[in-house]
């Protein structure tokens, strides 16, 4: 079955390698990308998006749309520091030859999902400011998207940001937490799992070089900068794909092997919590689950599922 696909992103590393499930699983039928606010400065996370369908050899076939540059309320913040100032550790790629659409963002996924009620998968992979204004501005839509997948918070697990908050919904909580209220049909990735079981090893790393492609060398260099961050910060040999999760279910549900159904909710106080993600896995709140949370993943099928975009 084809899976009829909007990603939302703010693109740096692993952000590009799950556009390219999208861009080149055969299950998947991505119809458009929206840059939000996040990683990097804003141009260039729209450059990255552009230069990585090229590379996926679809360059003019799948549109790209500018959304959000700031959040609804959180300070202005992004993650250079994790995935240097172009947001592929500094690998110089070429400026793309498509360029964005006019359109903005928000009102392109307003369109589309109104003309094709049911029919959209939306990978969230940056702060939910997109799909917070969008929600905000039309009732129905949230009802309208198939399924929404949101890489961001934790399992009442430690964030990447602060000790709190994973850095998606730290950036812009008050958007995670109304796309939370909004009615959607949500999967949540959380950031822990993604820790237990979303590492590619130097021996998985090893098996992409080899593939030897124009996707596996892209992939090699762009994810240089996530090995030497993750080396500095958590003495980890291997790179983190937490995006590539998200897109990865999208197209091979088969990749979760256990999830529950919880109440999920954003602290949008200001202070050392931040951001935090309650999943009320004690079922202490008194409220209605408004999310599948994803438990465990079968790690051998995401690698599989990757090998096979990039070979």
């Amino acid at each position: 079955m084809t899976v009829r696909m909007i990603i939302d992103t703010d693109t740096a590393q692993d952000d590009a390698f799950a556009l390219l499930i999208g861009l080149r699983h055969p299950a998947a039928q991505l119809e458009a990308v929206t840059i939000n606010y996040g990683n990097v400065a804003f141009d260039q996370m729209v450059e990255n998006a552009l230069y990585t369908i090229e590379v996926a050899g679809r360059g003019g076939q799948v549109p790209v749309y500018e959304g959000a540059r700031l959040p609804l309320l959180a300070p202005f913040d992004d993650s250079s520091y994790v995935h240097g100032t172009d947001g592929f550790g500094g690998a110089g790629f070429p400026r793309a030859h498509q360029r964005p659409e006019s359109e903005n963002a928000v009102v392109a996924l307003l369109r589309l999902v109104a003309a094709n009620p049911g029919e959209f998968t939306i990978i969230a992979q940056a702060p939910l400011t997109n799909l917070a204004l969008a929600a905000a501005a039309d009732r129905s839509f949230a009802g309208n998207v198939k399924e929404l997948i949101i890489m961001g918070g934790t399992n009442n697990a430690a964030g990447n940001i602060t000790a709190a908050a994973e850095a998606n919904f730290f950036h812009d909580p008050e958007a995670a937490a109304l796309v939370l209220r909004a009615g959607f049909r949500t999967t949540l990735v959380p950031w822990d799992l993604v820790m237990r079981q979303g590492v590619f090893d130097l021996g998985k790393l090893s098996q992409i070089e080899a593939l030897d492609t124009p996707a596996s060398r892209f992939f090699v260099r762009a994810n240089r900068g996530t090995l030497a961050y993750n080396k500095k910060a958590h003495g980890m040999d291997g790179s983190t794909h937490p995006d590539s999760i998200a897109a990865a279910i999208a197209v091979e549900p088969g990749i979760v092997t256990k999830a529950s159904d919880y109440y999920v909710d954003v602290e949008t106080a200001s202070g050392v919590a931040t951001g935090y993600c309650l999943v009320d896995s004690v079922r202490r709140s008194g409220r209605e689950p408004n999310a599948r949370v994803i438990e465990e993943i079968d790690e051998d099928l995401f690698f599989q599922t990757m090998l096979r975009v990039l070979a």
